[in-house]
């Protein structure tokens, strides 16, 4: 047992690294949850038949039938959902402590691919139901893929096996879900905890004086057990009080009003709201995923520090680039809704240009009129304006998602609560 942990740790560790605030537990914590992914999904699978015709029966008798099944759902579902919540706030300490670049970038594109994994583990899962709002949340969401230039619609067909989700889609999910991504996340995980060894650990800023080393075991694992039991127990209160959702047997010939895409695709779906699909589901999407693949080997100054927000002008530069991005953001999905519709407006003209280009190059000019009027009075670095960026995207994309699970009602309008 010694061994096994000490292939995942080092023989010893910095005290400094030991602070909760380094790391939050986050990686371990997403190790955790994995864990009990596959465990939880292995007690289902004795159960759940993958077909259209037995698997909402299968789900109601493991529900109603099996002793402890219901809770045995719940737990799998809140750690899926507990799992992607983690890996996303892994990511955004990673980044924002500067532990993408020089030796560890490459390990920063297998966290990328990880957290897409998650992702896609998480989308695979969300069919197996097969219920109303599984069924209709996929097809939305596969939906968008055809928006793709050229391949689209023969890739979604592919995808999903013909025009619309079949026993061949619940198949092929089933056997992704179960099969290839588990193996695929425990592979990569264990390959990305031993890159970070290599690179000497969590990234430290550098102290006056020398740090002590301390032996791993019990000091880092005996944190780990501490930080592993409250999530366990946090897991297991939202496994008893709340169910996982099940609406009633899938139906093809009745959709849902609003129908939406799993909670974690909403700020894609809401992109569409404003933009032209081939911009909502291509170039946008496209262009965030080059540029947190591209940023650990942009030429920098000087190398990562270890510090949260690198320094104090990062620190003022992202809190105020957040607020203009939340104003930016809901201003523009207000104007969209309730004062002009570009396309709309400007008939005539393609939608390419009215609905795609016309707004792209707006947002374009209010980030840098924000950059010319605000930010270039910062004098910031190259890392540092990378981190405005970043924390452009990040936020207007959780703007963009909280409304599209919030706010959007019967054929996805703009709800208020004062409205209801």
């Amino acid at each position: 047992m010694r061994t096994i942990f000490l292939h995942l740790h080092p023989v010893k560790v910095n005290e400094t690294a030991l602070r909760f605030n380094r790391t939050f537990g986050l990686g371990g914590m997403a190790v955790l949850l994995i864990v009990i992914q596959i465990i939880t999904g292995i007690l289902l699978r004795f159960y759940y038949v993958p077909s259209p015709a037995e698997a909402y029966n299968s789900v109601l008798f493991l529900k109603n039938q099996v002793l402890f099944g219901q809770f045995i759902r719940n737990i799998h579902y809140w750690s899926g959902v507990f799992l992607l919540l983690i890996a996303f706030l892994h990511f955004l300490r990673v980044f924002f402590t500067g532990a993408y670049r020089d030796s560890r970038s490459i390990n920063w594109l297998f966290g990328l691919f990880l957290l897409v994994l998650i992702v896609f583990a998480n989308f695979t899962g969300y069919l197996l139901p097969w219920d109303q709002l599984a069924y209709w949340a996929i097809t939305v969401s596969t939906n968008i893929i055809g928006y793709l230039p050229v391949v689209g619609e023969s890739l979604r067909n592919s995808i999903i096996g013909g025009m619309e989700l079949n026993a061949d889609t619940l198949q092929t999910f089933f056997t992704f879900h179960t099969a290839l991504f588990p193996f695929l996340l425990i592979a990569i995980v264990l390959y990305h905890f031993w890159r970070v060894r290599k690179a000497g650990g969590v990234l430290l800023p550098e102290t006056p004086g020398k740090s002590e080393m301390v032996p791993v075991m019990p000091n880092l694992v005996f944190r780990e057990f501490i930080v592993g039991l409250v999530l366990m127990a946090i897991l297991l209160i939202f496994a008893s009080l709340f169910n996982a959702p099940l609406l009633e047997k899938a139906n093809p010939s009745y959709s849902m009003n609003p129908t939406k895409a799993p909670w974690y695709f909403a700020g894609v779906q809401e992109l569409l709201m404003h933009f032209h699909p081939f911009f909502a589901a291509f170039i946008i999407p496209l262009s965030v995923i080059v540029f947190l693949a591209w940023i650990p080997f942009f030429k920098y100054n000087e190398p990562p520090n270890g510090h949260w927000f690198i320094s104090g002008k990062g620190i003022r530069s992202s809190k105020y680039t957040a607020i203009f991005a939340t104003v930016a953001t809901l201003a523009g999905i207000l104007f969209n809704a309730y004062v002009l519709n570009f396309e709309i407006v400007m008939q005539g003209i393609p939608a390419l240009i009215s609905n795609g280009i016309i707004p792209l190059l707006i947002l374009f000019l209010l980030m840098g009129g924000y950059y010319q009027f605000y930010l270039k009075g910062f004098r910031l670095s190259k890392a540092e304006l990378v981190q405005a960026v970043f924390v452009f995207i990040v936020v207007a994309f959780i703007i963009l998602s909280l409304t599209g699970i919030f706010f959007r009602g019967k054929d996805m309008e703009l709800t208020f609560p004062w409205n209801v």
